[in-house]
Formats: structure tokens, C-alpha cells, sequence
């Protein structure tokens, strides 16, 4: 089963390294790691997209407690228990007639993307969803046009309600 956990460590060199390592140690893979600097530029949030049982999923937790550089560990539950996830992605589709990019128009105003770059021949789009749904857009777009080269920001989560990760 797929887990979201999202970490607060401090912003040092290094820090993400001894994160990494952890998973690497264990032999658990990550599918997607996302880090940037929080509000406190001494703290980095770094959520982290892995896939094991709920006994592998404590197990991390408890390992990423024991790290000097990690003040605080949450495992995201899915949208309908209490965490929302968003990914973003970036699709560049070729364009090499009218119809094509007619029909790439009218499939971002479905699924509510942007066309934030236009030529002649590609047209780049911007999406953001679940992963599941930003799937589903790109199966979607490679039955209209040719996907040239996708982008993906890996998965980004917080908790729902007033849940939430302060250092």
C-alpha cells in the first residue's frame, strides 16, 4: 500500500542525506521525494512516497524519530481519512495541426489544466491533482496528441483540519 510521510528536519547540509539513508538502509524504495524550506528558514518539510504494509510504515516512523536532524514525522492517511495530496505536472504535447491543438484546448478546460506555453508545434500544460488523477490525464492526452516529455513534482501532502506540523 502506498504511504505518504511527511518529515520536519532541519535545513542543513546533510540532513536530507541521513533521511535517504535511512530508507536505503532498510531497503525500502521511495517513489517520490519532495523538499523545500518551510516558513522557518532554520526547517525543510520534506514528504517522502513509499509503498509498504502498516508494520513497515511504523517501522520508518520510528526510525526517522531516532535521526538528530528530525524534529517531527507524520504518516499522511488518504484524502477521505485526513490528508490531502497534490502533485503537479508539466506534459509537453506535440501540436502539428488545428485539430490537435483543438482538441488539447478543450481537454484542459475538462480537467481544469493550464496551457502555460504555446508554438507552432507543442503546446506545454500544467496540471495539478492526485496522482491518480494526473494518471488519468496523461493516459487521457496521449490518446489525442503525442507526449513529447512529462515533468512530475512527486506528491506534496498535509493533514486535513486543524492537524498540522510546526517545529
Amino acid at each position: 500500500m502506498r504511504r505518504v510521510i511527511s518529515i520536519l528536519l532541519e535545513n542543513e547540509a546533510g540532513a536530507l542525506s541521513r533521511v535517504v539513508g535511512l530508507f536505503s538502509q532498510r531497503g525500502y524504495n521511495i517513489d517520490s521525494l519532495t523538499v523545500a524550506p518551510t516558513d522557518d528558514p532554520t526547517l525543510s518539510r520534506c514528504t517522502i512516497l513509499t509503498t509498504g504494509d502498516a508494520d513497515e510504515a511504523e517501522q520508518i516512523t520510528k526510525q526517522l524519530h531516532k535521526l538528530v536532524c528530525v524534529y517531527r514525522v507524520s504518516a499522511l492517511e488518504e484524502e477521505t481519512e485526513g490528508g490531502i495530496e497534490r502533485e503537479m505536472i508539466l506534459v509537453k504535447v506535440s501540436t502539428p495541426n488545428r485539430n490537435v491543438r483543438d482538441e488539447v484546448k478543450s481537454l484542459a478546460d475538462i480537467f481544469k489544466a493550464e496551457i502555460i506555453d504555446v508554438n507552432a508545434e507543442i503546446f506545454t500544460l500544467q496540471y495539478v491533482g492526485t496522482s491518480e488523477q494526473t494518471d488519468n490525464f496523461i493516459q487521457t492526452l496521449c490518446k489525442l496528441a503525442e507526449v513529447v516529455e512529462v515533468v512530475r513534482s512527486g506528491v506534496l501532502g498535509i493533514a486535513k483540519g486543524t492537524h498540522y506540523m510546526r517545529g
